[in-house]
This record gives C-alpha cells, structure tokens and sequence, in this order.
C-alpha cells in the first residue's frame, strides 16, 4: 500500500462508494499562523464532528479520505485557479482570508501571497486530490459504478452567504450533472421521510469536489451533502462567540439525522451496486 502524508487519513473499504471528508480538519502547522487573528477565528468556519457524525461509513465498506488540515490553510474543496464556483455570491477563497461571516482572519498585510498559497496547494491541496483519484480509480477496476458522497456542515444562519434559516439537507449535484438523477431522487425520498427539511441544488450546489470528479457517464457519481448544524448539534442560531462555538458533540442529540444520514448512505451503496 503506498504511504501518504500523516495529515491525511485513508480507510480502504471495498464497497462503490467514497466518503470523502474535506473540512473536519482544526491543524494549523506554525508556519502558516503568521498573521492570523485569533486561533478560533481560524477554525471557526470548520465542518464539526462531522467525521463522528459519519463514523458508521467505514462498517458499510465506504473507503473514507480526510484532511485533518484546516480549510484557513487550503480549502480543498475550492477551484484551484482561484475562479469562484459561485459567481455573484459570497464566498471565501482558495486560502480564505476571510471567515464565512466576514470577519478578517489575517492582520493587515499578513495575507498568504500568490506564492504562499501555490506552496499550500502542492503540500495539502495536490495530496488531497490524488487521493480522491486513486480511490476512484481503484474502486472502478472493480465495480462498473462508484458513488464519491462529499461530506459538510455549515450554521444555519449566516446572512453574508443566504438569506434566512439554510434547510437541514442541502443536496448538490451541480444542477443535475454531476449525478444520475435516480440517484438524487432517491436521497431526496430519504429526506423527506427524515422529518428535517431539504433542497436540492440550492444555495450549496456541490463544490470543487463534486463538480470535478462527478462523470455519471463514466460511472463515477458524485454528491455534495451539506448539513445545517441544527441538525445535528446544538447551534445558537445566528452570530456566535467564542465562548459558544463548537458546542459539545452530543449523540443523543446527532441521533435523529445520523439516523437519517444511514439509509442515505446505504442508498448510494445500493444504486452503486444496481447499475450495470
């Protein structure tokens, strides 16, 4: 098996479908805290607990590839040219500078230059990608379908990015194209059923991950789900301090959508698994 970088987690599993878990990572390595304002700012936008949340995917046989590096370092689910995916919209960069609410993360001057973040790319973003590949690559030698299933959470109020309360479920499949429909459709029903509220294609799309590595004509098909953290952690709706923000990961209270996030999963699997 070949190495890979110590940040990077692999979990190999033989079933058609890949986990991929892009920004549950907090690391900071202390070359890259030059200028930052606060250790908390620049981890505050992170997906949290998601990979507990999601934790039953490798007993379904799911291969499961995260970052532990934070996304203020390189987001990898961005455009690497820097284009933006959601023209007109807020959003934040390939090396943030900001955080999803607005606020600067860097002191004046100190932002990651076109060089630095060229560094970053090649150290954290290039690996992370690769890695995504070579798992595709290698699950397709054995099934004629895969599914890449890419993994978020977001809070559930923040005006700069939507305008009111984001739905529980934000399925993206980049309009239509980055997956079967019978595939989306079928997640949807899942959601329905789940009790929470949902949207498909709606605010979140689907990001670098889904719209570059979703080829349904080629048997690879990927979605992007993410989560409002109402759903599965206790979130003070609207701006948060530093005192309040993560709140604890509670099982109890995760229950109902991790509930809901099973059949989901196992539905990707049994579409995967029915294609010939």
């Amino acid at each position: 098996m070949s190495q890979h970088p110590d940040w990077l987690a692999i979990v190999r599993g033989g079933a058609p479908l890949v986990v991929s878990l892009p920004h549950t990572g907090t690391d900071i390595p202390a070359e890259y805290e030059n200028g930052l304002v606060s250790p908390w700012l620049a981890r505050k936008d992170a997906d949290w607990w998601i990979e507990r949340l999601y934790d039953f995917a490798v007993g379904l046989g799911a291969t499961a590839i995260r970052t532990a590096i934070s996304r203020t370092v390189i987001d990898v689910n961005r455009e690497p040219s820097g284009i933006s995916l959601y023209p007109g919209q807020a959003t934040t960069e390939l090396s943030p500078t900001t955080t999803f609410d607005g606020e600067s993360l860097y002191e004046p001057g100190t932002e990651p230059s076109a060089e630095q973040i060229a560094e970053r790319r090649a150290r954290f973003f290039d690996p992370y990608h690769a890695a995504l590949r070579t798992e595709i690559e290698r699950l397709r030698a054995q099934h004629s379908n895969i599914v890449v299933y890419d993994c978020h959470s977001i809070r559930s109020v923040i005006p700069r990015l939507f305008e009111g309360t984001l739905p529980h479920f934000n399925i993206g499949t980049n309009g239509g194209t980055a997956c079967a429909p019978e595939l989306s459709d079928a997640i949807e029903t899942i959601c329905i059923g789940s009790g929470f509220s949902h949207v498909v294609d709606g605010r979140f799309k689907g990001g670098y991950i889904t719209r570059s590595l979703g080829h349904p004509e080629a048997g690879v098909h990927a979605v992007q789900m993410e989560l409002a953290c109402r759903g599965y952690m206790k979130e003070p709706l609207g701006p948060v301090a530093e005192d309040e923000w993560p709140t604890p990961y509670d099982e109890d209270y995760a229950a109902p959508m991790r509930a809901a996030l099973t059949p989901i999963l196992q539905t990707c699997l049994t579409f995967a698994r029915s294609k010939a």
